[in-house]
């Protein structure tokens, strides 16, 4: 079957497309028969319960610096189309908020990948305590002091704003580091959003594993290493992408999440798995399936866009 997809992303011209799983997602929609049309959320417009959007044509191939062919500008109601991708990147502020409320209004009619209304209830450093037993001991305030009282009873720890992405402002502090009294302060001023603070995992120097599921199901996973001397191992950051097979851990990890996911309408997921321990679970733009394309052959977003098919086939 042919589908009608939008995809709501960052501007097309500007992807690294060697690693970027959103342009992987278009280039097997396009493989599979289906057309293609992206737009930003900065032209999304709502009239009388209408949704629409600014944006383009678009068909794509694996050319670097010409890997976007884009027709006329124009506008679209989005309830004509069968699918949307919403995939901009966070921050997951108000205006990805905002964003997921206008996409609400148009799903599951038209069906948007991941439900707007789930992913706006799941972020990604708060859905995981959730399920109990899988996370390293883990607090989320914005108490100085709780904060204080976590790293004396656990010594080791890494700081975290609950809403970066891609490794940004990620810190450990040892148990005598004077230094966190200041990192607390230039988060407070930063933003007014918690910090979220764990048990640091020593395993990470080995790596973090970000595993891919796609409806409830793993589909495959990917090890991303830090640069030595380091603790983050987002690639973004420096990390290097290693290829790893599913563990019994992991596959147990999944199974405890996986239906839950699936009766959310969260269709395309990555979760990240330090040694024995769910960190996050990924919901707004997951990466990481081109790498694992690369090293396994596997193509989550085939498997994606199978799913999807026969979801609208039923719909």
């Amino acid at each position: 079957m042919s589908l009608k997809v939008a995809v709501q992303m960052d501007p097309i011209e500007g992807i690294n497309i060697e690693g970027d799983t959103t342009f992987l997602m278009m280039e097997t929609a396009q493989a599979r028969g289906h057309s293609l049309f992206v737009y930003l959320t900065s032209t999304l417009s709502m009239e009388d319960g209408r949704v629409f959007a600014r944006g383009r044509d678009v068909t794509v191939q694996r050319v670097k610096g010409d890997h976007a062919r884009l027709g006329e500008l124009r506008k679209v109601e989005l309830s004509e189309f069968d699918v949307v991708l919403m995939r901009q990147d966070p921050p997951f502020d108000m205006h990805y908020i905002d964003a997921t409320f206008f996409l609400e209004a148009i799903h599951p009619k038209t069906l948007v990948v991941n439900n707007p209304a789930e992913v706006r209830s799941a972020p990604e450093k708060i859905f995981v305590t959730k399920f109990p037993g899988l996370q390293p001991p883990t607090l989320i305030t914005w108490d100085r002091e709780a904060v204080r009282e976590f790293r004396a009873k656990h010594g080791d720890i890494v700081l975290k704003p609950l809403n970066g992405r891609g490794g940004s402002g990620v810190t450990r502090h040892l148990a005598d580091d004077p230094n966190l009294d200041t990192l607390l302060e230039i988060h407070a001023e930063l933003a007014r959003e918690p910090v979220i603070v764990q048990k640091f995992l020593p395993s990470v120097t080995k790596g973090d594993k970000r595993i891919l599921i796609v409806d409830g199901e793993p589909v495959g996973a990917i090890n991303r290493v830090p640069a030595k001397g380091q603790i983050r191992s987002n690639l973004a950051v420096g990390g290097e992408a290693q290829p790893v097979e599913l563990s019994a851990r992991d596959r147990e990890i999944c199974a405890a999440i996986g239906p839950e996911l699936k009766a959310r309408g969260l269709i395309f997921v990555g979760i990240d798995v330090i040694g024995e321990s769910l960190t996050e679970i990924n919901v707004t733009s997951p990466t990481g399936a081109v790498a694992l394309k690369r090293f396994t052959g596997i193509d989550a977003t085939d498997v994606m866009w199978q799913r999807i098919e026969a979801l609208r086939a039923t719909a």
